[in-house]
């Protein structure tokens, strides 16, 4: 989504001298942070858009290769795209950063590196205007203050799990990384299906119910995909290729278990980092959260028996099963609805322009951080620049 969303944000500022000239700003877009990973996504890309398509083959990068992540600071970046980013954000010390990513299942939300003020009031209403539910509880941000309706600030980085990086990105960032030059960092998520729940703010009727039966459902699942990979693993072939693939299963099958602990109302195991008040929009998006772990795990099992070439475990037709069962779930009980490409790049759009204008009001004042080499001083007229 961001791709088809940066394209539509170089013809508006082409067409719109209000957005570069008027606005005293340079727009500098980059199309794709990580070329590797949406190669290994094009499989889903040309459609047909159904969920069981989608997940057989989605793909993320494990932990260490998420390009946007810095667990071991920046100065231990070794990624070449990540390294390339950090050199752009310190030769340009933008004032204004948006990373575009897409939600699988859910709502369109922000998360705010500082308050933009208003912002909740405009992503209202493009969200009114086009259809688009808004995340109220958006479960990456479930620990992390609120600036408006799903709007969310961004906490400090700190040294964190495995746990709470692969499900709150709660670590060092890109996002964090031009912070010292002024940058304010908006995170823009666009759903592709849809899911009302996840706007509703009201108390839930039965918060604990809830919580007990998205943790025994992750706990199920997951002891289903363990014994699954189990059988797998033996036959895959010892290549870069397949480890590439078994790192984000890795990953998911190690925390999921943590996070039933942490969600249950009957473990005990909240104590230390309670969970917050949760509403209607919270619980939604928990049960969306433990599904869509179990999904992408079993299609990127799915992914490896059929890059293998054969299936000697016999693992197909059940990953085919649960995902097929799965996507049901998330189709008919949770009522996710695909949203049109357009309209999700507009959705996305809109709220980046409306980041960037409440941004430049911002830092009027300040000197402009945007131009390569220009430090604090006197302002030097355009013409002159």
């Amino acid at each position: 989504m961001g791709g088809a969303t940066v394209l539509r944000l170089a013809e508006r500022a082409l067409a719109d001298p209000r957005l570069t000239e008027g606005a005293d700003a340079t727009w500098n877009l980059l199309l794709c942070l990580d070329p590797d990973g949406l190669r290994r996504n094009e499989g889903w890309l040309t459609g047909p858009y159904a969920l069981g398509q989608y997940f057989r083959n989605f793909f993320r990068p494990g932990f260490l290769e998420q390009p946007e992540w810095l667990p071991d600071g920046a100065a231990g970046a070794t990624l070449p795209e990540t390294r390339a980013l950090l050199d752009v954000q310190d030769e340009l010390r933008p004032f204004l950063q948006c990373s575009l990513h897409g939600v699988d299942v859910g709502g369109g939300f922000v998360e705010l590196t500082d308050d933009l003020p208003g912002l909740g009031r405009r992503l209202a209403h493009i969200a009114a205007r086009l259809g688009i539910p808004r995340e109220l509880g958006a479960y990456d941000a479930l620990y992390w203050p609120g600036l408006g309706p799903a709007v969310y600030r961004i906490p400090p980085p700190r040294r964190a799990g495995l746990a709470a990086a692969i499900t709150e990105a709660a670590v060092e960032s890109t996002w964090f990384h031009p912070h010292r030059h002024g940058t304010v960092t908006a995170v823009v998520e666009a759903p592709m299906w849809g899911v009302a729940a996840v706007t509703d703010g009201s108390p839930p009727a039965d918060r604990d119910a809830v919580l007990r039966a998205v943790s025994r459902t992750l706990r199920h699942d997951t002891g289903l995909l363990r014994h699954l990979l189990a059988r797998i693993r033996p036959h895959l072939a010892a290549d870069p290729d397949a480890a590439r693939l078994l790192a984000p299963v890795d990953d998911y099958i190690l925390v999921c278990p943590g996070l039933a602990d942490a969600w249950d109302p009957d473990t005990g195991d909240g104590a230390a980092r309670p969970l917050p008040p949760l509403s209607t929009a919270h619980l939604a998006a928990l049960r969306i959260s433990g599904r869509r772990l179990a999904l992408r795990t079993a299609g990127l099992l799915h992914q490896l028996v059929r890059a293998a070439g054969h299936d000697p475990a016999g693992a197909l037709p059940e990953l085919d099963r649960l995902i097929d069962e799965w996507c049901a779930d998330y189709r008919d009980g949770c009522g996710a609805r695909w949203i049109p490409v357009a309209r999700q790049a507009e959705y996305q759009a809109r709220v980046v322009l409306a980041a960037f204008e409440l941004a430049r009001r911002n830092t009027s004042a300040r000197s402009r951080s945007g131009e390569p080499g220009w430090e604090s001083g006197a302002a030097v007229p355009l013409q002159r620049e």
